[in-house]
């Protein structure tokens, strides 16, 4: 049982053509063509089935039952620049292209019971510089590749009395994992794509009054284990030679958002903080906690609605000393080559803009497009030289929407 779900789930993942790199570190900023548009605002805005991940207690917003079917085509654009092998060397990362679905249900059982069931693209990142030399012949991005990726299964189940909601999603999550390279001193580095099957969930709860709508969201974080994959990639460079950790977890949240509606016009914001600091395995690598912030704006007119919206949060990594070890036997200076080399989840701002469009009384699409500026960074590498990596996104999402 527990295979077949990995082999349907791994199935699904391999739509994605490369690895997706999301945005706030290595989350996207949002699921679903909606919540993307408006800047990723969705804890207390309520996108029909789509809110089933993002805050289920809004998916008492429906009537009836409800259908999305969608994804989004991720365009990461990521360029390394440095000295290791002596003399600068730049490479484009091949990862530039991937594919993220998406499928979320919810139907109304009464007025008080709701539930659905959803599948979603919610992270991943990753860079290809195989296309380079070998760190033998001065490639100074050592052929490295990664790729995260990961996929949560969950059924959203909704209690609403009077003006207020709560909602749990039980979620199953699925992800695979793959680093390697080629280094001079270390050789070839790599033990294949390991991949792991975990539970967790969301809570959400959801008040309105007057035009107002206050909502509240709680993740759980998830330890996924990547048996070999971090251990054996990341050992040659710890100061005793071992490295014994190979997991790379999903970090907790916890958010807020309010919005208003007036009219025609419909204004969100959110605040969420994501819990990378003492999240396992990014830890090891000194990411930080993430203070996101996302505003967004609707406006619903006959037959079709605008949205547009904007979604800030500072990166999570950050130039460590490099001759200072941590606790994992790490130095500062590898800590730097492996986030700008391998992990550069360094975007900040991201600009939004999209829009539903109905094709009947039953049937919508939806169309979300979303630019992060390009972001440059530059850190110590433990070889004593200077690395720089730049970083820029667009993507395009879309979902059609039935209602029965």
């Amino acid at each position: 049982m527990k295979n077949g779900i990995k082999l349907a789930l791994a199935a699904t993942l391999a739509l994605g053509t490369t690895s997706a790199f999301a945005t706030n570190g290595s989350n996207l900023i949002a699921t679903g063509a909606k919540a993307r548009a408006m800047g990723g605002t969705s804890i207390a805005m309520a996108h029909g089935a789509e809110s089933g991940l993002s805050n289920a207690a809004l998916i008492t917003s429906i009537e009836g039952t409800q259908v999305s079917f969608g994804g989004t085509i991720f365009m990461p654009n990521v360029k390394n620049t440095n000295n290791i092998g002596g003399g600068d060397v730049s490479e484009n990362s091949a990862a530039n292209m991937s594919v993220i679905p998406e499928v979320s249900i919810a139907t109304k059982v009464s007025d008080s019971f709701y539930w659905g069931i959803g599948m979603w693209g919610t992270a991943g990142m990753g860079v290809d510089y195989r296309d380079g030399a070998a760190m033998a012949a001065n490639g100074a991005q050592m052929q490295m590749v990664t790729n995260l990726q990961l996929m949560q299964f969950g059924v959203p189940l909704a209690y609403k009395t009077n003006n207020i909601s709560f909602a749990i999603t039980p979620l199953l999550q699925y992800g695979s994992l793959d680093i390697n390279y080629n280094h001079a001193q270390a050789g070839n580095k790599g033990s294949g794509v390991a991949q792991d099957l975990q539970f967790g969930y969301n809570l959400g709860v959801a008040y309105e009054i007057s035009n107002f709508t206050l909502g509240a969201v709680y993740k759980s974080q998830i330890d996924m284990d990547y048996k070999g994959v971090l251990s054996n990639t990341v050992d040659a460079f710890s100061t005793t030679g071992v490295y014994a950790n190979d997991k790379l977890s999903t970090p907790a949240e916890i958010g807020v958002g309010v919005s208003y509606k007036m009219s025609k016009h419909t204004v969100a914001l959110d605040y969420k903080q994501i819990k990378w600091s003492s999240c396992k395995g990014y830890e090891d690598f000194s990411w930080e906690d993430q203070n996101v912030v996302a505003v967004g704006y609707a406006y619903d007119a006959s037959g079709w609605t605008g949205r547009l919206g904007y979604n800030y949060s500072k990166s999570p990594i950050s130039e460590q000393t490099a001759s200072t070890v941590n606790s994992a036997n790490l130095s500062g200076g590898v800590q730097n080559t492996f986030n700008l080399l391998g992990f550069p989840g360094i975007t900040e701002s991201h600009f939004t803009l999209g829009g539903t469009y109905d094709l009947s009384d039953n049937t919508s699409v939806d169309a979300a497009y979303v630019y992060a500026p390009e972001v440059s960074n530059t850190y110590t590498t433990n070889f004593g030289t200077q690395m720089t990596t730049k970083h820029s996104q667009t993507s395009l999402s879309l979902a059609l929407n039935y209602a029965f």
